[in-house]
């Protein structure tokens, strides 16, 4: 009769390290991806302010 398998521990820590390594691999380019959209944000409304508040004091000058 057939005998049934021995389980090998070694392909269960072998996929469990992949799924590990993969959800870190994933963690690290989320929150890499989601720092450079803050960024780009931030930086973003800092050129826009910048022109308004340039043209201001001109525009200031010569109404006095």
């Amino acid at each position: 009769m057939n005998e049934p398998r021995k389980k090998n521990p070694t392909f269960g820590v072998g996929v469990m390290i992949v799924v590990v390594v993969v959800i870190v691999i994933g963690t690290v380019l989320f929150n890499a991806l989601r720092g450079k959209h803050e960024y780009e944000e931030s930086v973003g409304a800092q050129t826009t302010s910048a022109p308004a508040s340039a043209a201001a004091p001109p525009a200031a000058s010569t109404a006095q």
